[in-house]
């Protein structure tokens, strides 16, 4: 959110938009967090590396957003914060952000080996394998934010980490070597996640065309494509700055709404369809989330009876 919002706003204004913000975001891991409790209510879920992977994303999808928000708060109640603290909620929003594209190259490489090599996925993508993955993803995730912390040393004295500072990943990490490292890192992953997916999809799609039965390589096909539009979703953030600079001259008058329409469109509705494009639409998860929050309804209603 742009630093000046906080100075421009209406108190009235200010109010409705973090109440807005805040909701979605409640409602948002509300939803994630039910998919949370229908994963972790059968082991049979624990056991595939599938449902392994989309709750990661899940649970990442629900930090980034406390963060997020957090962030988003932060700008209108204490704009001012503890250069320390700060760092730590960038670090940690950054590399949840990070992890989302990453994932999902991880979602699609269990598909492409579940349709092309079917008879070696239960030995490659086992539990075990896919939990060091994950462990893999939050550590190459979390390289680039680590990397503007080791700039920020390099150039700033020690001093700086006990200051203030306006919470903000552009005012904290403000130097041309953060903004080269920001553009390197987001080409570089973005560009293999890409690979990765092109690749799966074309070999999923080749293999569906000489299966004699088509209907698990097509289901797989749809689901990278699928994985292909949530990138496409989580890309939306880098254009935001780029829509700020095109439509506000237009608009002097309405930054501060532009830039808060902007952030809504682009940080947090993706994290909202990301949990319906994928929990919504796998009939076993969505038959166990119906079947366990049906029996403990009926359950809350008996006890409330008695």
């Amino acid at each position: 959110m742009n630093s000046t919002v906080w100075i421009v706003d209406s108190y009235e204004e200010a109010l409705a938009k973090n109440l807005v913000i805040v909701s979605l975001g409640l409602v948002i891991n509300f939803i994630n967090g039910m998919l949370v409790v229908t994963f972790f209510s059968n082991p049979m879920f624990s056991r595939d590396s599938r449902y392994i992977l989309y709750i990661h994303l899940v649970i990442n999808d629900m930090l980034m957003i406390c963060i997020s928000v957090t962030l988003y708060v932060l700008t209108y109640v204490s704009p001012l914060v503890n250069a320390s603290l700060c760092c730590v909620l960038v670090v940690l929003g950054s590399t949840t952000f990070m992890i989302t594209p990453l994932n999902l190259a991880g979602m699609a490489i269990e598909r492409f080996i579940a349709i092309c090599k079917p008879l070696h996925h239960a030995q490659i993508c086992t539990p075990e394998r896919t939990y060091i993955f994950i462990c893999l993803l939050w550590v190459i995730g979390a390289i680039p934010s680590l990397a503007d912390i080791i700039i920020l040393l390099l150039i700033q004295p020690i001093s700086f980490f006990s200051s203030l500072v306006l919470c903000y990943p552009f005012s904290l990490f403000p130097s041309k070597a953060h903004k080269d490292r920001t553009t390197a890192s987001q080409v570089i992953y973005m560009s293999l996640v890409w690979i990765i997916l092109v690749y799966t999809y074309c070999r999923v799609l080749f293999t569906a065309r000489k299966a004699v039965s088509k209907g698990s390589a097509n289901k797989a096909r749809s689901t990278i494509l699928l994985h292909g539009v949530q990138l496409l979703l989580c890309m939306l953030s880098y254009i935001a700055p780029v829509l700020d600079l095109i439509v506000t001259p237009f608009f002097p008058v309405h930054r501060t709404k532009i830039t808060f329409f902007n952030y809504l469109i682009t940080n947090i509705m993706p994290r909202l369809l990301s949990a319906l494009i994928y929990g919504m639409r796998d009939q076993r998860f969505l038959k166990q989330m119906k079947e366990y929050f049906t029996c403990k309804v009926i359950i809350v209603k008996i006890i409330t009876v008695l």
